[in-house]
């Protein structure tokens, strides 16, 4: 591992990973720092914008726009422990990410994750920012007592999502498939009873998405940019949502089967890439958008085809441990198509059917900025001009596996069945997208803007969904 370190950097400093290809070495800072005022100048106009639409014509539904969110400056229990690992994750990451052993990285990365998430939740609180997140009236927990009886829930589950039906569902639990909801039952009846282990297990699987992603990028990219880009995975401003948001919970599920798939494909090994199957398989139970992480899968085969076509019996074991959570699912009797399409009655039903698509169309991306951060900005910056111009071959393939995330962020924009509130669905495909700050130089400067962000928005708004 060292000694991999060490060759790395005797290379020619132009054309490593983190100061980009040769005649933007000179320039590339200036133009990164451009990059991150675009994405503040977006933000800007979103949040202007909004509160004029909100003011006149009380079609976004949201009190902050882009995002749901009240003004509230406040501080809380957590505070002091979000600004300690704010300081320390600046102070000594870097250096930390550069020399620990994998595997202690990995664990180290993991526990640092878990307590930023955490001290930001207690920010606003016990209850208020981790116990209560679940309890709420659309929210999960609402409905455990409708679940004794499993095969009765699963068969009758879509003649609940239309708004207007007999008992429909809360919003959350009629926008997902039952998966979501099943997880919290089984925490129920395993004995993890209430709000508290629900937020708690969001919290402890949420934090593993950067492992995922470190995993991911290690088995195709090499570990010198797994390394560089791990403070950034940590000490992301998606941390806010992560959370208590039962989207954290969806977004490690699906990062471990992106994952699962680069471990599969690089080592050509066949239980992996059943693994990465069964967990894919299960994500897309888990949301119906996140079907579209089919697309970072399809770019880790592209990138890693050569251990595909030694051993094509990889796609044999996909396609088997994909199958499983479908066919389990619809034998119990729920019908996945049917019941997207009524969830899209639903949706138009709803608040999705008044807020104006010409607005967030643009404004989820605004909510996206916020969620990775200016870093982030600068990173996907790098990540056009890697894919423009001659570079490493293992810069490209990081590079590929960031615009497919970003691809999919996009596909699910453009659907429209993501207006508003994107800030916690699309933290599936943000880790992705944060893995990009591997090419930045300087990542002390740049991890002190995406810290401050998170405590700014933590601090000064009131998150909820």
């Amino acid at each position: 591992m060292t000694r991999s370190l060490r060759s790395d950097a005797g290379r020619d400093p132009r054309r490593a990973p983190g100061r980009g290809p040769r005649g933007d070495a000179g320039r590339g800072p200036r133009r990164d720092l451009y990059a991150a005022c675009a994405a503040a100048l977006l933000v800007t106009a979103a949040v202007l914008a909004g509160r004029r639409i909100q003011a006149t014509r009380h079609t976004l539904f949201v009190h902050w726009p882009p995002l749901l969110a009240e003004w509230d400056p406040h501080l809380g229990p957590g505070t002091p422990a979000a600004v300690l690992l704010a300081a320390a994750g600046v102070a000594y990451g870097p250096s930390l990410a550069a020399r620990l052993p994998w595997r202690a990285l990995l664990v180290a990365a993991w526990a640092a994750a878990t307590a930023w998430i955490l001290s930001l939740a207690l920010v606003d609180g016990w209850h208020r920012g981790v116990a209560g997140r679940l309890t709420t009236r659309e929210e999960y927990l609402r409905v455990i007592g409708r679940f004794h009886d499993l095969p009765a829930a699963l068969r009758d589950f879509t003649r609940h999502i239309v708004a207007g039906a007999p008992d429909p569902w809360p919003a959350h639990v009629a926008g997902h498939p039952p998966g979501a909801t099943l997880t919290f039952v089984l925490l129920d009846r395993a004995g993890l009873h209430g709000g508290g282990w629900a937020g708690l297990w969001c919290v402890l699987t949420g934090a593993t998405a950067c492992v995922a992603v470190l995993v991911a990028v290690r088995a195709l990219a090499g570990e010198t940019l797994a390394r560089r880009a791990a403070p950034f995975l940590v000490l992301a401003p998606a941390a806010v949502w992560t959370g208590t948001s039962a989207d954290g919970w969806f977004a490690a599920a699906a990062a471990w089967s992106v994952a699962l798939l680069a471990l599969a494909v690089t080592r050509r090994s066949l239980p992996w890439a059943a693994a990465s199957g069964l967990l894919f398989g299960l994500t897309c139970y888990l949301s119906y958008g996140l079907t579209l992480m089919a697309l970072p899968g399809a770019a880790v085969l592209w990138v890693a085809r050569d251990g595909v076509r030694r051993r094509p019996a990889l796609l044999l074991a996909l396609l088997a441990g994909l199958a499983v959570v479908p066919a389990a699912f619809t034998l119990a009797g729920f019908d996945w198509w049917t019941a997207y399409r009524l969830l899209e009655i639903r949706y138009r039903q709803g608040v999705g059917g008044i807020r104006p698509y010409g607005y967030w169309v643009w404004a989820d991306l605004a909510a996206a900025v916020l969620i990775t951060g200016p870093a982030t900005a600068a990173g996907l910056r790098r990540t056009a001009t890697v894919l423009a111009h001659r570079a490493p071959p293992a810069a490209v393939r990081l590079a590929v596996l960031v615009c497919a995330a970003l691809l999919a962020l996009l596909a699910a924009d453009l659907s429209g069945m993501s207006k508003a509130e994107t800030e916690r669905i699309w933290l599936p495909f943000a880790v992705w997208l944060l893995a990009a700050c591997a090419y930045l130089p300087r990542p002390r400067a740049w991890l002190t803007a995406q810290v401050l962000l998170a405590l700014l928005l933590n601090h000064l708004l009131l998150t909820g969904w």
